[in-house]
């Protein structure tokens, strides 16, 4: 017999719809009733488990866009002994993977909702704009770390080079979605970590 669903299940299959929705339709522009379709909920289960599409997206940042960050970006510094080998070769991948699953073509599911929603919703701001801090701080103190090991120039600025990479990567993905250009893509990786060359030791 096949598993029933349990709260938690239903949730999470209420979360990836979600997602899904709100990457390619905005938040403004996805469908509360696309989402319930997708999950193969009602939609009185979905506001069991969420009081609002404003709480799900909130939800969706929190639980989804944010492991993504934190596995994509922040993930490969764990441990590195070359943070500037570690962040080309994870940009470089990131670039190449994208393009090869058309992903560029969406942008960037954080990256998105902050051109949308942070200058209309408080909450939203407020939210993206702490992942945006994180990641800024993770690549900051990799930087830090790769400056005490000798990988890292030592008048190298550690938070003034996560401002630009974290930047630089947005709109990397931000150009990928307008242009619909692949070679685009690959020549902007591909200037940024010309720029992380400039900061080896």
């Amino acid at each position: 017999m096949a598993r029933s669903k349990t709260p938690e299940d239903t949730r999470q299959s209420i979360l990836g719809a979600a997602f899904q929705e709100f990457y390619r339709n905005g938040f403004q522009g996805g469908s509360v009733n696309k989402i319930v379709e997708t999950a193969g909920i009602t939609k009185g289960a979905l506001f069991h488990h969420f009081a609002g599409k404003r709480e799900l997206a909130f939800a969706v940042i929190d639980e989804i866009i944010e492991p993504i960050l934190k596995a994509r970006w922040l993930a490969p510094f764990v441990e590195s002994a070359d943070p500037i080998a570690s962040l080309q070769q994870a940009i470089r991948q990131r670039v190449k993977d994208d393009i090869k699953s058309g992903a560029f073509l969406q942008g960037c599911p954080l990256n998105n909702l902050a051109q949308e929603m942070s200058p209309l919703d408080e909450g939203f701001r407020a939210r993206i704009d702490a992942l945006y801090d994180a990641w800024r701080e993770g690549i900051a103190e990799a930087m830090s770390a790769g400056r005490k090991a000798g990988k890292v120039r030592k008048d190298a600025s550690p938070r003034e080079v996560a401002a630009l990479v974290v930047a630089a990567q947005m709109g990397i993905w931000g150009t990928g979605k307008s242009s619909r250009d692949d070679d685009l893509m690959i020549q902007a990786g591909d200037a940024l970590c010309g720029y992380l060359e400039t900061l080896k030791a």
